[in-house]
């Protein structure tokens, strides 16, 4: 025989389990490769987080610093609020005071006020009572003074009665006396009375005429 048993047998191992072995030799080196990438990057993180605690100390290290100059402010802030308050009160009870006294003068006013305007209630109803005296005194005179503004008119219409009655007769004898001048004139006219005569007359005529239109203008007004 040219091939043993063994040898077929190591020759399909090696066939089978070396590409095997390869491989898994190719994917340690890649592991490890992926291992020293990722204990680097630990290695990072680590210093990060060395930092940032670090970092974290130095800020708590700040608040307590903060916090103890807030504690001291807000103690100083308490005490001026203590003190503050009491003047408040202080204030308050000197207000409380004074509103009282206020307040008793308001009272005071008030009765004042209450007695004046009794007082003043009293004078309007006297006031308001005399106002009525008055205007019944009023309404009486009223009363009288339009009776006799009656009585008045009454005598004032008879009186002008009367002037139109003696205004129409003194008219009617002034006519009637122009007419007897006119009648006397025509006479004198045909008696041939001298020219200057004549002329004499005829002024006399006219003013008559004139009298008697400056008579008839004032019983007109």
């Amino acid at each position: 025989m040219g091939v043993s048993v063994k040898e077929a047998v190591l020759a399909a191992l090696k066939e089978l389990i070396l590409p095997e072995l390869h491989l898994l030799r190719q994917e340690q080196a890649e592991i490890k490769g992926a291992l020293t990438v990722t204990n680097k990057r630990l290695d990072d993180l680590n210093a990060q987080l060395i930092d940032q605690s670090r970092r974290i100390d130095e800020t708590n290290k700040r608040i307590d610093k903060v916090h103890d100059d807030l504690i001291g402010r807000i103690d100083e802030t308490n005490k001026r609020i203590d003190e503050t308050n009491k003047r408040i009160d202080k204030v308050h009870d000197d207000l409380i005071d004074r509103i009282d006294e206020t307040n008793k003068r308001i009272d005071e006013t008030n009765k004042r006020i209450d007695k004046v305007h009794d007082d003043l209630i009293g004078r309007i109803d006297e006031t308001n009572k005399r106002i009525d005296e008055t205007n019944k005194r009023i309404d009486k005179v009223h009363d009288v003074l339009i009776g006799r503004i009656d009585e008045t008119n009454r005598r004032l219409d008879q009186v002008h009665l009367d002037l139109m009655t003696r205004m129409d007769e003194l008219r009617r004898d002034v006519t009637s006396r122009i007419d007897r001048v006119h009648e006397r004139l025509d006479g004198l006219s045909a008696a041939v009375v001298p020219w200057k005569t004549h002329e004499q007359l005829a002024d006399r005529v006219a003013r008559l005429e004139q009298e008697v239109a400056a008579l008839k203008e004032r019983l007109a007004a």
